[in-house]
């Protein structure tokens, strides 16, 4: 009688599937969402800039016949090779250096943190070779430090946990974090980007976003337009607003794919559970078979 009850679990579990393959293919599937939402947002936009761009070209030829074609793509290409050594084609010579104390404090924390704006990068070899050595010993460091000040935050939040003395003091502990943080990494720089820079606030809060979450796509970096006059400490102390941001956003980041998981773990497990209802049941509505003896 034992055994024969134990074969519908048993088939129950057989039918049991993971939970990992359904995360597999969500998270495919939202790349698959993502670029064809960019794909439609920015690709005709892309077009509208190559074509403008090519008839400003037609444009400067006619206006300067001295200039051949041939003449104005080289001239071009060596815009793009100042740009990518890191060296704005506006301006003049009088530019501030990128390579000052307060912007190399900088591009060393963008290294580090594994932001990566991808504006500056060392030209020299020297200066690649030491590059990858800092990177090596200095990306584990900065993970122990935003590791150590996230368990500071823990410790704080557990803190502000036992002054909240009321029903539903996790929720109250969470909405005091996330609304602080909130203030302070994601909506005040913004402001003082916008003052600084000249941006709107949602090119600014673009920037910190993209800035703190890592992804450090470059097309918007703080202190680099020669027009405008900086203090020097400027690019230092954004740095140093990164780094704390980072593990704000990292710890955020970190409570919400536990959340997920929990979820969806969760979703699948209340599936289990509902085939083994089903399972049982069935077992019960049907009539006991006879037992069957083979003699030896």
């Amino acid at each position: 009688q034992g055994l024969i009850s134990s074969m519908p679990l048993l088939s129950m579990h057989s039918r049991q599937i993971s939970w990992t393959p359904l995360l597999v293919l969500g998270y495919l599937f939202y790349l698959l969402l993502g670029a064809m939402v960019f794909q439609l947002l920015e690709k005709q936009a892309e077009a509208h800039f190559r074509d403008q761009f090519q008839l400003e070209k037609l444009k400067f030829l006619q206006n300067y016949t001295c200039l051949d074609r041939q003449a104005l793509e080289q001239f071009v290409q060596v815009l793009m090779e100042a740009w990518e050594k890191g060296v704005n084609p506006e301006g003049n010579s009088t530019n501030p250096s990128n390579w000052d104390f307060s912007n190399s404090f900088f591009f060393a924390g963008t290294v580090v943190t594994t932001i990566g704006y991808g504006n500056l990068s060392p030209s020299t070899v020297a200066g690649q070779i030491f590059c990858v050595f800092y990177a090596l010993f200095g990306v584990p460091l900065n993970l122990a430090f935003l590791n150590h000040l996230g368990k500071g935050l823990n410790a704080h939040l557990l803190t502000l946990e036992r002054w909240v003395q009321k029903p539903g003091r996790a929720q109250v502990q969470l909405a005091i974090f996330l609304t602080t943080g909130t203030l302070l990494f994601l909506v005040f720089p913004p402001l003082v980007f916008s003052y600084v820079e000249g941006w709107s606030y949602g090119e600014g809060f673009y920037f910190t976003f993209i800035t703190l979450s890592t992804i450090g796509f470059g097309d918007y970096v703080v202190g680099t337009n020669p027009n405008k006059h900086y203090i020097p400490v400027y690019r230092s102390l954004t740095a140093i607003w990164i780094v704390f941001g980072l593990a704000w956003l990292a710890l955020v980041f970190n409570v919400g794919a536990d959340l997920m998981e929990r979820y969806l773990q969760l979703k699948w497990h209340k599936s289990d559970l509902s085939l083994a209802e089903g399972a049982t049941t069935k077992l019960e509505d049907e009539p006991e078979q006879p037992r069957i003896h083979i003699p030896s």
